[in-house]
């Protein structure tokens, strides 16, 4: 029997409007496996709405979903009101307010839906799904700090380096973190930052974080034929906000 495709998924930040015309665009069977690599909330108006999307989706196609920073903010929030400085700065208002008209229960359903998140995602190919990194060196399991499966820049920054001077895997200067896994997907840094709205690789890592949450486009890519699809620049469906601009 073929097997389905796999995608995986950047960045929605409250896009509703663009997930739902990105969604369209796969024409996804039953088969298919989506991968997304978190921060589903923070920035345009629908983060709420965002969350219902994904939890009836993942009831007709395998879902596989990351946690991301926002999503441990508006997980706090849920679970006992949290409102921190930095989450309000940076997309929670309009998080809060998308939940407006919200039951206690239908919450409930939700902050349930953010405790089954997964930190990071291993496949059968030995293909890492991550929403920004890890520092150990001994790989994503012999992380000594959680928090950085969701917050490090230092494994896209060195991609980025290995980009531009290439350095060989015999060599011992080879960097032992990409020595563990085939390939790596992440998002949390948008590639609108280096001046594109496509998912950029750098050797073995990509990332697919498109720069939804800002004046970019959500993107999902096909892990095996690196072929991606994408939604129109988001800021476009939401033209009386700002996002996270």
């Amino acid at each position: 029997m073929k097997k389905g495709r796999t995608y995986c998924i950047g960045d929605i930040h409250g896009g509703y409007r663009a997930l739902d015309q990105l969604i369209g665009k796969l024409l996804l069977q039953r088969k298919d496996t989506l991968i997304f690599l978190g921060d589903y909330v923070d920035g345009w108006s629908e983060s709420a709405q965002t969350i219902d999307c994904l939890m009836r989706l993942s009831d007709n196609v395998n879902c596989i979903f990351i946690k991301g920073n926002h999503d441990y903010f508006c997980e706090d929030w849920l679970r006992d009101g949290t409102e921190g400085d930095l989450w309000l700065d940076h997309g929670g208002k309009q998080t809060i307010e998308s939940y407006d008209g919200y039951s206690i229960s239908k919450k409930k359903e939700h902050l349930d839906f953010f405790g089954m998140m997964k930190p990071y995602f291993i496949d059968e190919q030995n293909r890492l799904f991550i929403h920004a990194g890890f520092t150990s060196m001994h790989g994503v399991a012999k992380e000594v700090y959680p928090s950085n499966y969701c917050w490090d820049r230092t494994l896209w920054e060195m991609a980025l380096a290995m980009k531009n001077d290439p350095i060989p895997e015999d060599s011992k200067f080879y960097p032992s973190r990409f020595k563990h896994y085939n390939e790596i997907f992440i998002g949390h840094t948008p590639t609108t930052n280096y001046g594109v709205n496509v998912p950029i690789q750098a050797h073995s890592l990509w990332n697919v974080d498109t720069g939804a949450g800002f004046k970019g486009c959500l993107t999902a890519l096909d892990v095996n034929s690196k072929e991606y699809y994408q939604s129109d620049p988001v800021f476009e469906l939401y033209p009386t906000e700002k996002g996270r601009n």
